[in-house]
């Protein structure tokens, strides 16, 4: 603050810190509190103060007709459900989530239809009950999602020969169509039936017990086979333009991750504040 000796006016001089501004530096750059402070001529509390200050972005509505794609994932102690429109890259919805529910996933939907968007088909990552959630939208399962649940049984080095041939047949997925992926997947199990029905015997309370030798193989193959049919929903309605994967949300995940990751400790708070702000740009 300065005083004018001449008339008295007092006014404030130099360049005034925009919160805004400062929090984007937090947000972008790798600098901590102190060092932004030394850009700023200040104090590290002030910074602090700026930070908690700024307010984040709002989403910028695009296009009213979309494409959903929608995942979860977790920074620490936070849940971020985040619904983006494929058509025009713009975020749709952000929530901060204890857990990633079914149901979260639908009131989702239902707030982005009340925004006056018409939703004309999802991508999901194939959680249990999200296909009957939607029966009136065209639902995809994420074709990378679903490599993942097989690797998850297999692991991604099996021993098994039939193990080995069944991972190199989900990796094809993003390159095949149905017939030809469902025909592949028919030759595997002609090949391989028998080894999925192997059955181990062993005694238990004086009893002859018996139990499917490869149990992880068979949950893989009936992964697979069960999810079929939402497998390739992009490649019947083709005229809407469906991505097969949630990658377009995936890859902000991880630069957001990294961010976070250069400001170890922040408050759930500012946490939070941080990726609405990620978002809505």
């Amino acid at each position: 603050m300065y005083k004018c000796h001449a008339c008295g006016r007092q006014f404030q001089g130099g360049d005034r810190r925009s919160p805004q501004i400062i929090f984007r530096d937090y947000l972008e750059g790798k600098q901590t509190y102190a060092q932004l402070a030394a850009k700023y001529h200040c104090s590290a509390r002030t910074i602090q103060r700026c930070i908690d200050k700024a307010k984040p972005g709002s989403l910028q509505k695009g296009i009213t007709v979309a494409n959903v794609v929608m995942d979860t994932t977790y920074f620490s102690d936070t849940g971020v459900m985040v619904f983006k429109n494929s058509l025009d890259g713009k975020t749709l919805l952000v929530r901060i989530v204890n857990n990633e529910t079914v149901r979260g996933y639908v009131e989702g939907i239902e707030h982005i239809k009340g925004m006056g968007y018409s939703v004309q088909a999802i991508v999901a990552d194939g959680r249990r009950g999200i296909f009957n959630a939607f029966k009136d939208i065209p639902v995809q399962l994420c074709h990378f999602h679903q490599v993942k649940t097989v690797s998850k049984y297999l692991t991604k080095r099996p021993k098994l020969k039939a193990s080995k041939e069944l991972r190199q047949l989900s990796l094809l997925l993003k390159c095949s169509d149905r017939r030809s992926f469902e025909n592949s997947l028919d030759v595997w199990y002609a090949k391989w039936h028998e080894t999925l029905d192997e059955r181990t015997f062993f005694e238990k309370d004086g009893q002859e017990r018996s139990t499917y030798t490869h149990m992880n193989l068979r949950k893989a193959y009936r992964s697979l086979r069960r999810n079929m049919p939402h497998l390739f929903v992009f490649e019947e309605w083709r005229e809407l333009n469906i991505p097969n994967t949630t990658n377009c949300l995936d890859g902000h995940f991880s630069d957001l991750k990294n961010k976070l990751r250069n400001h170890n400790g922040l408050s759930r708070r500012r946490k939070v504040k941080m990726i609405m702000e990620y978002f809505s740009t």
